[in-house]
């Protein structure tokens, strides 16, 4: 879980239990084209071979926004066209139609050039950008360690990157893509957080003070990262440049505070706090300022915030409720918050892909956690992965 240590502090102090609605899309329309008359778009693939057209469906069915149907039904017919570690996708709207909009894409390998004219497909159907090409970094427990791994969205490519046999949590990657910051007990044997450069290969400290280093996250710009140090006693919510220098401290109390999140333009934090009880929300200026509580309504226990990167307004969260925790949205254009998930068990520690509308959570229950991608346009919920693979939390995504 994002700043484990933290949060467990959380729960212990208030006993808290381990542990959808969702609004409708609106109508998109082209010129001549309805293309949904109740926010899921109907469409069809086809394709040049097997595979491609596998990989395809597998990724729109993760959506929400659209329906797989049959050609004579559809409102769009899209072709996928593999070459190598290129592709061609297409879309027409219907059976005898010529083609309307065609892109070609290029990726490391076959699968990831596919998933990206895919999402182009998705941008020109919806207007908004496709998540299908993303990559995840998460925390994977197999064999009985935990280690920190990175996966494309299928779980076709996953690659180890410690094999440490250390505590591991808390994954967040650069905009880039090209560095992940996660807190470990490798080395110290105490939690500090570190940064892996993917391209060097190399590990790097980013904060080792005495007591936890927690929560670590970039802004959006890349340049600085917000994190959680107990070095002077209490847990403080601190901001540093991209190298773990220059430490600015922000709050200064006796209360707990954890699990940090900017805001899209780096300007605000959100995070928990339980300055005021039992934890809830705050945000603050990100070089410091007033806070300000929100008022979520939904849940006395907030925690694990993750601000919306393109709708500012939203801010998703892990609320406990009667039975266990769920994942809430909290919208500020209506001043509270309500619950999205109802799962079985717990659904915590959500965060969002690059479209706004999709979020990862995990899934935890007897069996082991498990990662999921939870529409919150139409409510589906669908697993990233099967059971067989282990256990998989605290991820973070990017495009």
């Amino acid at each position: 879980m994002r700043s484990l240590l933290i949060c467990s502090l959380f729960l212990i102090a208030w006993k808290g239990v381990w542990i959808s609605s969702a609004s409708a899309e609106a109508v998109i329309v082209l010129p001549g084209i309805i293309r949904s008359t109740e926010g899921v778009t109907s469409i069809t693939l086809e394709g040049n071979d097997d595979v491609s057209v596998a990989l395809g469906k597998q990724a729109f069915a993760l959506h929400g926004g659209f329906h797989l149907g049959q050609a004579s039904d559809a409102a769009f017919i899209i072709r996928l066209e593999s070459f190598g570690n290129a592709a061609r996708v297409s879309v027409r709207s219907g059976v005898n139609a010529s083609v309307m909009w065609e892109a070609q894409t290029e990726g490391v390998d076959s699968s990831q050039a596919l998933l990206r004219g895919c999402d182009r497909a998705v941008e020109y159907i919806t207007g908004k950008p496709g998540f299908f090409a993303g990559k995840l970094a998460f925390v994977g427990k197999r064999n009985g360690t935990s280690e920190l791994f990175t996966s494309d969205l299928m779980f076709r490519s996953v690659v180890a990157l410690t094999s440490d046999k250390a505590l591991v949590t808390g994954t967040s990657w650069s905009p880039d893509g090209k560095k992940i910051l996660c807190t470990t007990y490798f080395k110290s044997g105490f939690p500090d957080l570190y940064v892996f450069d993917l391209e060097a290969g190399l590990r790097t400290t980013i904060a080792s003070y005495k007591g936890t280093n927690t929560g670590g996250c970039y802004s959006p710009d890349g340049t600085r990262i917000a994190m959680v140090i107990s070095g002077s006693g209490d847990t403080e919510l601190c901001v540093s440049d991209a190298r773990g220098r220059d430490l600015r401290r922000l709050t200064r109390n006796r209360s707990l505070e954890s699990g940090p999140s900017w805001s899209p333009d780096g300007s605000e934090l959100v995070f928990t706090s339980d300055m005021q009880g039992k934890p809830q929300l705050f945000t603050m200026p990100s070089k410091g300022g007033k806070v300000r509580r929100l008022a979520t309504q939904v849940s006395r226990f907030c925690t694990e915030p993750s601000w919306n990167p393109i709708y500012a307004d939203q801010i998703a969260f892990t609320a406990a409720t009667e039975g266990g925790f769920q994942i809430a949205l909290y919208d500020a254009r209506q001043g509270r918050a309500r619950i999205l998930t109802s799962i079985r068990g717990s659904a915590v520690e959500p965060t969002w892909t690059n479209d706004g509308r999709h979020l990862i959570f995990t899934e935890r229950k007897d069996v082991g956690t498990r990662l999921m991608l939870l529409d919150t346009l139409s409510g589906k919920i669908s697993p990233l992965h099967r059971r067989s693979f282990g256990s998989a939390s605290s991820a973070s995504f990017v495009y």
